[in-house]
């Protein structure tokens, strides 16, 4: 495991095609929308922050949140590491540049994030920011909240 820095860049015509070929290992496809859905959704919605996830110069994941001006609660609603950069510590690197960068937004307070709740490896992440679960939204995956300092 290693602690490679990573970096979140907004999607443009130099990233997108290296996202859309982003992959998850097939027990995890379930658990996160596509990518190309992912990009299509932020393209409608002018809430949405997509981000890719760069290590050692390479898109390795993408990441998706929302936080409006008027709302002290930012969503992190899309989170993936290709299945060949797992394992390697860039999902925490990468969650954590997540929440340096909501924090900088100056106006969030609190952090929620939501995931299928068969997902052990995403619980323990997220748990390890010290992200609190809620229950089950009506879609059947788990809330988990973060309450920021300050």
């Amino acid at each position: 495991m290693s602690d490679q820095p990573v970096a979140l860049e907004p999607v443009g015509r130099g990233n997108r095609a290296a996202i859309l070929a982003l992959e998850l290992s097939p027990r995890q496809q379930g658990f996160v929308a596509s990518n190309a859905d992912s990009l299509a959704e932020a393209r409608q919605d002018d809430e949405a922050i997509p981000r890719a996830v760069i290590s050692a110069g390479r898109v390795v994941g993408f990441l998706m949140y929302s936080a409006p001006d008027d709302d002290d609660e930012a969503v992190i609603y899309r989170f993936m590491i290709d299945r060949r950069e797992q394992g390697k510590g860039l999902g925490r690197a990468a969650v954590a540049k997540a929440l340096e960068e909501i924090t900088r937004l100056g106006h969030v307070r609190r952090v929620s994030i939501c995931y299928e709740p068969e997902n052990e490896p995403a619980r323990r992440l997220y748990a390890g920011f010290g992200f609190i679960e809620q229950g089950l939204d009506e879609d059947g995956e788990m809330i988990a909240v973060l309450e920021l300092g300050g």
